[in-house]
């Protein structure tokens, strides 16, 4: 039985998903068991009231949980860089869990280190790396753009190697 998995990279100005289905139950040595679904960004404008720019993630993510149908939902855990910047992604990420609440799917969180360690091998991975191994694992010829959605279907493959 299929299984889908939604992949988030959180952030207030951008928002990275990324999408795969996997086939738990694939014959030994098939190597297609995970495929790529879809990938892309939700985006704010700074020049946007915060309102309107957490009920943009609020709505658009909504939209993409309808139309992906996800059967778990693997998120980045939050990040501190800098203070300022960590406030603004902590209030995005607490609309994205809202919305994940209000639809019932489950969770499923992950450090940056820990990501890095299932996609390479080691938990102190370049980003470059990490996003090369996204594009091996789901057999792509280049590597997914905007670097967001890369980072969340990064986040994905992280849930289904975890499971």
């Amino acid at each position: 039985m299929e299984k889908r998995i939604l992949g988030l990279d959180p952030g207030l100005a951008i928002l990275g998903f990324g999408a795969i289905i996997c086939q738990p139950n694939q014959p030994q040595g098939r190597d297609d068991s995970v495929t790529l679904l879809d990938f892309g960004v939700i985006s704010t404008s700074a020049n946007t009231d915060m309102g309107q720019r957490l009920c943009t993630l609020y709505d658009d993510l909504h939209t993409v949980i309808a139309e992906l149908k996800p059967d778990l939902v693997a998120i980045e855990k939050l990040f501190f860089y800098r203070m300022a910047s960590t406030i603004l992604v902590a209030q995005a990420r607490g609309v994205i869990m809202l919305v994940l609440a209000q639809s019932r799917i489950p969770i499923v969180e992950f450090t940056p280190a820990q990501i890095k360690q299932a996609l390479t091998g080691h938990g102190n991975a370049e980003k470059y790396e990490v996003q090369l191994a996204v594009a091996r694992e789901l057999n792509l010829e280049t590597i997914p753009k905007p670097d967001d959605a890369a980072d969340a279907l990064g986040v994905a493959l992280t849930a289904w190697f975890q499971r």
